[in-house]
């Protein structure tokens, strides 16, 4: 199990929260997600075997935000 922050930029609102909620919580490997609109961040606990650092990324890129 990992835990890393990814910096998500353009969130604007609760509704963004939830968006990028439900992106990240949509992938396999993904165990826990904690977005954070005051921090422009998401604190996600995933099983690296199954899901990358990568493809976390880009289904926030997916949900229509910037990740870093």
């Amino acid at each position: 199990m990992k835990e890393e922050v990814f910096r998500v930029l353009g969130m604007s609102c609760q509704g963004c929260v939830r968006s990028v909620s439900r992106a990240l919580v949509a992938l396999d490997g993904v165990e826990e997600v904690e977005v954070s609109l005051e921090e422009g961040a998401a604190r996600v606990l995933f099983v690296p075997e199954r899901v990358s650092a990568d493809a976390i990324r880009a289904a926030i890129v997916g949900a229509g935000f910037e990740a870093a």
